[in-house]
């Protein structure tokens, strides 16, 4: 049900691919900050991203017995490690890439130096 080129979701849509009701949707948009769905006319418009957010929150509560609280804190701790991997440099890549650069620079030097 979650199509690709969709942009936005509304809240009745957004509840028939969770599995729950729009009241407990706008219940968690309460009690976790990272769920920011936009608003036009009334209107909650969700992102892919929320889903995201709102599938492990489910999660969380629903099959791995958490409490708000403890699912509140397991989300933010879950969603920085996911910001720190996605914001951390390939170092692997990045240094082969700039060891050959330097090896290429120190020919060039040579070269420059013999003449």
């Amino acid at each position: 049900m979650l199509k690709k080129d969709r942009k936005y979701y509304r809240i009745g849509q957004v509840s028939e691919i969770i599995g729950v009701e729009p009241h407990i949707l706008r219940f968690w948009e309460k009690q976790f900050k990272e769920i920011q769905p936009r608003r036009i006319s009334r209107q909650r418009l969700y992102r892919a991203k929320d889903l995201k957010i709102l599938k492990r929150i489910k999660e969380l509560l629903y099959y791995e017995g958490y409490t708000i609280p403890g699912a509140q804190k397991r989300l933010k701790e879950e969603l920085l490690l996911e910001k720190r991997q996605n914001t951390r440099p390939k170092t692997c890549e990045n240094c082969k890439i700039v060891e050959e650069i330097r090896d290429e620079l120190v020919k060039i030097k040579g070269i420059l130096e013999s003449k």
